[in-house]
């Protein structure tokens, strides 16, 4: 890409959003994230007595009902999570004055940073054509992030992406952790076995829709040639009436629709992100409010 989508500026505004959630919410992505399939810990091994400013969600209730104090549950290890961030790096990714393709770049890379912010690790693969090509590969700790992150940057959207085809065959884990896709799903190719296999996996799963403004509200009239922004060979000519745009608004709805709702019905969670979005607003406002960040 031509411009440094993360930099110095963004990196820091990103360490502000991180005290921000930290302050505001008990836990989030990370060694204390709570897998659906594991919750927080893997082998009980004993108790000791509650001490002020110990975690109060480990604190055996049934023991406290028996005798009246409070006991403190112990584990052999803390389960480590891996968080695996796919970000779709098609052409049509690129459309729109918007910046869709800067738009995914950054939330990859908040979500990388508020993993490994809190001892997980993450990857974040470029999906392009029928490939996970990898950005870079299981992070520990805030010097590798920042010495990786940068490999963002270098990420070109071009061609067209087959999410399932290239998600299958790759190594996705078995319930470690939180398997995150970004991408317009705006694509006559298949994503839903992609999103079946990741739960097949027991994998958290987290969809993110980024649309440019011209797609979510386009303002086009009259007589318009559009391109596929992803096979430049086909085409469409049309007189853009209210009745065209009417129609366009009933096809969006149906396409954000089928993706949320197919998230739904596999106990994915799903998010729709403007690229005009700011990462303060769709980290802070949106993700919390759905519980992702809890």
């Amino acid at each position: 890409m031509k411009n440094l989508v993360i930099d110095e500026a963004f990196l820091q505004q990103v360490e502000t959003l991180q005290m921000l959630i930290k302050n505001n919410v008990a836990g989030q992505f990370g060694g204390n994230h709570k897998s659906k399939t594991f919750g927080s810990s893997c082998e009980f091994s004993d108790y000791r007595d509650y001490l002020a400013g110990d975690d109060i969600t480990k604190i055996d209730w049934n023991a406290y009902a028996r005798f009246d104090k409070l006991y403190l549950k112990l584990y052999n290890d803390e389960r480590q999570m891996h968080t695996k961030i796919y970000v779709d790096a098609s052409r049509s990714m690129a459309y729109g004055k918007g910046k869709k393709d800067e738009q995914a770049l950054k939330i990859a890379a908040t979500i990388a940073y508020l993993s490994v912010n809190d001892m997980d690790k993450v990857s974040v693969y470029a999906v392009r054509d029928k490939t996970v090509n990898d950005v870079f590969t299981g992070l520990l700790g805030k010097d590798a992030y920042t010495g990786a992150v940068g490999k963002l940057n270098e990420v070109e959207f071009d061609g067209d992406s087959y999410l399932s085809d290239a998600i299958l065959p790759s190594n996705v884990g078995y319930g470690d952790g939180m398997s995150v896709i970004i991408s317009d799903f705006l694509t006559d190719n298949d994503y839903e076995r992609a999103i079946d296999h990741l739960a097949s996996k027991k994998r958290d799963i987290l969809c993110i829709q980024v649309l440019s403004k011209e797609e979510l509200n386009p303002k086009v009239r009259g007589k318009m040639h559009f391109f596929d922004s992803e096979t430049v060979e086909r085409s469409y000519r049309k007189n853009i009436t209210r009745e065209i745009a009417k129609a366009y608004k009933q096809a969006l709805d149906y396409a954000t629709g089928r993706i949320r709702d197919y998230c739904a019905a596999r106990g994915a969670d799903y998010m729709l992100v403007s690229s005009e979005d700011s990462v303060t607003r769709v980290f802070f406002e949106k993700l919390v409010g759905m519980g992702v960040l809890k």
